[in-house]
């Protein structure tokens, strides 16, 4: 993971997993996103059930969480499901 995070200016990755409901009804709209902000924005999913070290590493203790990297940093995450309007407003201000 750590290779690909320098490779891109900015980077979402979705932390869910299987059994999370509030993950499926985000899915959709990541989807869109990495679709609508191609170019822009790079989108990545992370299974936190298979890759415990890493959102262990990040800190993540509720899904669905999305870990923002800017440059290759770490910088943020937002916690929850929301809707496409909130979470593109979010976003763009680290796009920008």
């Amino acid at each position: 993971m750590d290779e690909t995070l320098g490779r891109f200016p900015l980077i979402v990755v979705d932390c869910w997993a299987t059994w999370c409901g509030p993950c499926r009804m985000i899915a959709p709209i990541i989807e869109d996103l990495a679709e609508e902000k191609a170019g822009e924005i790079v989108f990545g999913k992370l299974n936190v059930d298979e890759n415990r070290s890493l959102s262990m590493k990040y800190g993540i203790t509720a899904i669905p969480t999305l870990l923002i990297f800017k440059e290759g940093e770490f910088v943020d995450q937002i916690i929850g499901a929301m809707p496409k309007k909130s979470l593109e407003k979010k976003l763009k201000g680290y796009a920008g």
